[in-house]
């Protein structure tokens, strides 16, 4: 059996149309372009690059991006006060805070203040509180974990009655990612660092989402026959010679590396109904959910 491989790339790339066709009619019935806002806290490359491509989508997509970069060593006080400027504003729609944030903030207070209406990244302690109860629905989910969701459907995986395995417990991708299964009416088991014999729960699942963060973990012989699988990781590791040693950039000087998921992929492959691919799986699915997610915001705001 060889794996359908599910294309983040162009279903992402469906997602971000359908938005820009909506920004474009919105923009021809007088109304206000969709507006995030994006604070960038110090200068790490990873966090700086994320931040770019966000901002590239809204101008791709006809949306309006202003960007807020402030110091790494930025007191505490004053991104808060930035936060209740950005919550005030009703030229912002969208605020999302990149994460991590340096270690002398308080990640937690910060998430807290963004205002439920603008908190299109879905890490309000409030969003994720109604994610997690019968009955309620947040006004954001993480848009990781929706990208996820999102693939499994175009993809045609059934989702309901299914027994989906979620391996990580983040806040970020895992938790909210096991909430959307349930909600979806799976059957949902959480496995992670603490999980007695990970590769026997992991077989009797129909769907993995794997967002651990080690890489190429999970092996072939865990993956159920015909499993849908969803690879949320990215991990770099050297890229190897025939004889398994690191290839040498002339460039750098330093080892090449490539980019793998939390799952072997070219063993999973062949036994998997379903897969994606790193890159261009679920990677391209979290800005094309966090633009529809702007979207959103700008709709239930009513500009």
């Amino acid at each position: 059996m060889t794996a359908k491989i599910i294309d983040g790339t162009a279903i992402a790339q469906k997602v971000r149309e359908e938005v820009k066709t909506k920004v474009a009619a919105r923009a021809a019935a007088g109304k206000s372009q969709p507006a995030l806002a994006t604070v960038l806290v110090g200068e790490r490359i990873d966090s700086r690059t994320y931040v770019s491509m966000k901002q590239k989508a809204c101008a791709e997509l006809g949306m309006i991006s202003h960007h807020k970069p402030l110091p790494a060593d930025v007191s505490q006080a004053d991104l808060e006060k930035l936060i209740r400027e950005l919550n005030a504003d009703p030229q912002v729609n969208g605020i999302l805070v990149q994460l991590p944030l340096p270690s002398h903030l308080d990640e937690e207070r910060v998430l807290q203040l963004v205002s439920i209406e603008k908190d299109v990244d879905g890490f309000s302690p409030i969003n994720l509180g109604r994610l997690a109860q019968r009955g309620r629905e947040p006004l954001f989910v993480p848009c990781t974990p929706y990208g996820c969701i999102y693939l499994l459907k175009e993809a045609g995986v059934t989702i309901k009655g299914a027994n989906a395995v979620v391996l990580g417990r983040s806040n970020i991708v895992g938790m909210p990612a096991a909430l959307l299964l349930v909600k979806e009416d799976a059957t949902v088991t959480i496995a992670h660092s603490r999980t007695k014999d990970i590769s026997a729960v992991l077989r009797d699942a129909d769907i993995v989402i794997a967002a651990v963060g080690r890489a190429q973990m999970v092996r072939g012989d865990w993956i159920k026959p015909g499993a849908a699988v969803i690879d949320v990781g990215i991990n770099g590791v050297p890229v190897l010679d025939e004889k398994g040693n690191p290839v040498i950039s002339e460039k750098t000087g330093k080892p090449k590396q490539k980019l793998v998921g939390d799952v072997n992929y070219d063993e999973a492959k062949e036994v998997a109904g379903f897969i994606t691919p790193v890159p261009g799986g679920v990677g391209p699915m979290t800005i094309a959910m966090l633009m529809a997610n702007t979207l959103r915001a700008a709709e239930i705001q009513g500009e």
